[in-house]
């Protein structure tokens, strides 16, 4: 239908803002305030009181831009954002492209590889440590990470760019996968916060491990792990929310739905303060003071073992003396370890933080141009953070590879193993059996 041929509401309306035209180049205005609610008005008289055929959306929609034009309306233009330009947002737009097979290979490796530590650290010989207790429920916190993000990446990087639609599922289904990970990213952080600080009381206040890190304090420390992230991402639940647009597309108008964050304000203004200071960069700095500290320790504790290296540079059967190096050793090979983690955890959490304070100082702009651009990057990141722990474990804890090496042998025994005779198959069981 066109709108020189159609007998019904749009010619209507095409001949009231033909009026409503003339008469604002009659008055010599420039520029026009024309409040659009005697459209609205007139849309709705004209709908009740007549028996047309029903209105055209497409071509109304088309009307009310045309019209919008010739009559100057202004539209409210937002500043130019030249934010995150050059060759570093080429760099980035090329990775991203490719981000979606990434981050389901990461994601594969290291749902696997944090199931493997779950089951190492709930061996008997480790799991009554309170590190490896820390260890474990970060890896069950990095496995709900990575399992959720599977489905977000396959439909959004690998069935969505074919698609036309943005329906309101999958807008909800983002809003559900930005406020999980947020949660859990957030508990994994805190783990990870607890682990340095154990460390560091562990070390400091060797003399009274007995009275500071219990069984009870390790407890509460994984409990509040899990409890504090969804009270710190309250402001964000009431910032993102899911909006909608309209495009004109040949078949007729399309709405797509999206997750975006609401108008600057107060709390737009206080999301970003609480996600970049509280989340990201208050952890990041007590994790760098606290790994300064640790790595100093591991630098002293290396040149006190040279020192008694070149003391008993004889053979000794000094057994306690033997049994002290060693435990010093494990000690200092348990942080050490600790260091590494904390480090990658630093450089994979430093730099959202930096982006997520630059969008709550330069708003929204600063958001939609460079948040938005390395989103993807960061999240591959992430992942990456939680992915590479096994590795680590294995590479730097000869306690972790043991016990992984017996838990795998376990279970080749046990598969492979014959079918023992059970005491009420009597004597045709044993009798049948390879000798």
């Amino acid at each position: 239908m066109t709108i020189e041929a159609a007998p019904n509401i749009t010619q209507t309306l095409t001949n009231l803002f033909e009026e409503m035209l003339l008469e604002t180049e009659a008055s010599n205005h420039n520029e026009s305030n024309l409040d659009l609610s005697h459209f609205l008005s007139a849309l709705r008289v004209q709908s009740n009181s007549s028996n047309h055929e029903p209105l055209d959306f497409g071509t109304l929609i088309r009307l009310v831009d045309g019209f919008r034009n010739k009559l100057n309306l202004s539209r409210p233009i937002e500043p130019a954002c030249t934010y995150c330009d050059g060759n570093i947002r080429d760099v980035i737009l090329a990775y991203n492209s490719i981000h979606g097979y990434i981050s389901l290979i990461v994601c594969f490796f290291g749902s696997l590889a944090n199931t493997l530590n779950v089951a190492v650290l709930t061996r008997r010989d480790l799991a009554a440590a309170p590190i490896n207790r820390l260890l474990k429920w970060l890896a069950v916190a990095d496995v709900f990470v990575m399992l959720e993000y599977v489905p977000f990446a396959i439909y959004r990087y690998l069935i969505l760019p074919g698609q036309r639609e943005m329906p309101y599922k999958w807008a909800a289904y983002l809003l559900f996968h930005m406020h999980f990970t947020q949660i859990f990213h957030t508990a994994s952080i805190c783990l990870t916060l607890s682990l340095a600080v154990w460390r560091y009381v562990a070390i400091k206040y060797s003399d009274k491990n007995h009275i500071l890190c219990t069984e009870r304090r390790c407890s509460t420390a994984i409990l509040s792990s899990f409890i504090i992230p969804p009270v710190l991402c309250i402001p964000t639940y009431m910032v993102f929310d899911i909006h909608t647009a309209v495009v004109l597309e040949p078949t007729g108008p399309m709405i797509l739905y999206h997750v975006d964050s609401d108008e600057e304000g107060g709390l737009y203004q206080i999301n970003f303060w609480v996600h970049a200071v509280l989340i990201k960069l208050l952890p990041c700095c007590l994790l760098t003071v606290i790994s300064l500290w640790l790595i100093r320790e591991v630098y002293s504790a290396n040149q006190h073992q040279k020192k008694i290296r070149v003391y008993n540079a004889c053979p000794s059967n000094n057994k306690a003396i033997k049994r002290q190096y060693k435990a010093d050793r494990r000690t200092n090979r348990t942080t050490k370890m600790l260091v590494a983690v904390l480090l990658l955890f630093l450089v994979t959490e430093l730099p959202q933080g930096i982006l997520g304070l630059l969008s709550g100082i330069l708003g929204r702009c600063f958001f939609k141009r460079c948040y938005d651009l390395f989103g993807e990057l960061m999240d591959a990141l992430a992942l990456l953070n939680g992915a590479i722990n096994f590795v680590l474990y294995c590479s730097m804890s000869r306690q972790f590879r043991m016990t992984f090496g017996q838990m795998m042998w376990r279970a080749h025994l046990h598969r492979w193993s014959p079918p023992q005779a059970s005491h009420s198959d009597g004597q045709t069981t044993a009798k049948s059996s390879v000798p």
